[in-house]
């Protein structure tokens, strides 16, 4: 069993930073893919950024050059660097840790970015 506890989340003025954390409790989180996703009123959950246990990452296209996501199995933990923040990104942003056929969920963070 996996709990993933997000945090990090905020308002943000446009062209902005934020970042996101997840920490995950018990063993072998290493072994994990770790994704963010991100959920915006009326529409449907989205990939936005994930890592593997090898550390490969993919991104949607749409943050590409301003997210990055990385991992510390030390810490079990993995972030998300928002880099100019845009309206656009504004939701609810949610932790993953997937293995096959084992998928975990966190709470989700709210991230609004606003003038």
């Amino acid at each position: 069993q996996v709990q993933l506890v997000e945090s990090g989340g905020g308002l943000v003025q446009p062209g902005g930073s934020l970042r996101l954390s997840c920490a995950a409790s018990g063993s072998r989180f290493s072994i994990y893919t770790m994704g963010w996703y991100r959920q915006a009123p009326g529409k449907q959950r989205e990939l936005v950024a994930r890592i593997t246990s090898s550390d490969s990452t993919n991104y949607v296209d749409s943050v590409k050059g301003r997210f990055t996501i990385s991992r510390d199995n030390a810490k079990n933990t993995v972030y998300l660097q928002m880099n100019s923040l845009k309206p656009e990104d504004t939701a609810v942003y949610y932790c993953n840790a997937a293995r096959w056929p084992i998928d975990y969920w966190g709470q989700g963070t709210q991230v609004t970015v606003s003038s």
